[in-house]
């Protein structure tokens, strides 16, 4: 059986991890051992902060609903418990917003929210 030559792809492997390790500072952008540590980690960096971005995102559309609704004289906790006992099903993306770039259509979803049942 004939061998075969191992080059190409390496080279490619390498390529790739040093590729990825781009703008990186130092050796860890140019020496492979390093670049393949340096990137392996940006990867878990890279995972995390994907879940990171939507707990934070949810933590500043809550912010901002809490901040509308104070003006109008409720809490946060209270607006959303009115919203699901009138049967308004908004998810917070939306809230928000509405809370920042149409007042007064937050306003009057405030006011159908808060009527006596």
């Amino acid at each position: 059986m004939s061998r075969a030559p191992r080059a190409v792809p390496s080279r490619l492997r390498r390529k790739r991890v040093l590729k990825a390790a781009k703008g990186f500072y130092g050796r860890r952008k140019s020496n492979i051992t390093t670049a393949n540590a340096a990137v392996d980690k940006s990867m878990q960096y890279a995972y995390v902060g994907r879940k990171l971005k939507k707990r934070n995102f949810r933590a500043l559309w809550i912010q901002r609903i809490n901040a509308a609704v104070r003006e109008h004289g409720l809490t946060y906790s209270r607006f959303i418990s009115c919203l699901a006992t009138a049967g308004i099903e908004m998810d917070r993306k939306v809230l928000a917003d509405l809370a920042v770039r149409e007042p007064e259509a937050f306003k009057a979803l405030v006011d159908q929210a808060t009527q006596p049942r």
